[in-house]
């Protein structure tokens, strides 16, 4: 039996970290065929030739120039085409007040968490554009919680990531008659390298067990835990199936109950 994305083409950017990586073993189980990329540091390589199926690499800093316009190129060169895009490459900030966050780690929060995602949709929505010869499809954009609330000690985050929920509505109008859904996933604390070496790991410092860590942190959940990066992929999936096609626009929280009370 087929897979879900038999055939189709899967671009998913920050492709080593929790979701990245958990979310391209999904895509290929599912027959995609996929085009991998992270920063030079990352163990890209390593990640790719842990996946089963087709796949292609382009190692590069999100906020370089040129980098998403090769990325859709060799999607194109490869494989024909470009399908579904992941825009997962992200990072956080250490704790502290609004007015603590340094200068420099602010500018780069908002040009990897926001102005990349910008330049990566505006390469990727002309080679789906069915108007221009495009194929159509869909574009996941990798949102938070925290773009849907406020984020106290977070707050350079937290503004980049509503900026990601704003683009995202805006391209979904501007694109919905062109054959392209674009939906942002908003998920609260899930055990990602983010939380577990950030959030978790600052607790464990001070003398707390990961389990009292991991409780502390999830302590506003109704369900009381960290979110599986399992779990949070497979929403991803469910925006991006080519089944669900009348949905877009959309910036959907998985939370554990977050944003229920």
């Amino acid at each position: 039996m087929a897979g879900r994305f038999e055939g189709l083409t899967v671009l998913i950017t920050g492709a080593t970290g929790g979701f990245g990586s958990v979310s391209a073993a999904m895509f290929a189980k599912e027959g995609a065929r996929l085009v991998l990329s992270d920063h030079p540091s990352t163990p890209l390589d390593e990640v790719a030739s842990g996946i089963e199926g087709e796949v292609a690499t382009l190692a590069g800093d999100v906020t370089e120039d040129g980098i998403h316009d090769r990325l859709v190129a060799l999607a194109k060169d490869r494989f024909g085409g470009l399908d579904v895009a992941v825009n997962n490459a992200g990072l956080s900030h250490p704790r502290a007040r609004l007015e603590e966050v340094e200068d420099a780690r602010a500018r780069l929060v908002f040009e990897v968490d926001l102005w990349a995602v910008w330049k990566a949709m505006s390469a990727q929505i002309p080679a789906m554009d069915v108007r221009q010869g495009g194929r159509g499809g869909a574009i996941v954009n990798i949102a938070s919680l925290a773009g849907i609330a406020g984020a106290p000690m977070i707050s350079v985050y937290s503004a980049a990531k509503h900026g990601v929920i704003g683009l995202t509505k805006s391209a979904a109008a501007e694109n919905a008659r062109r054959g392209i859904r674009i939906n942002a996933i908003c998920p609260a604390f899930a055990k990602t390298p983010i939380v577990m070496g950030g959030a978790v790991k600052a607790m464990m410092d001070k003398g707390s067990t990961q389990e009292e860590a991991e409780a502390f942190v999830s302590r506003g959940v109704p369900m009381r835990r960290l979110g599986a990066p399992e779990e949070i992929c497979q929403a991803i999936l469910w925006a991006a199936d080519p089944a669900n096609g009348f949905m877009t626009g959309q910036a959907i929280a998985i939370d554990g109950g977050v944003t229920a009370v």
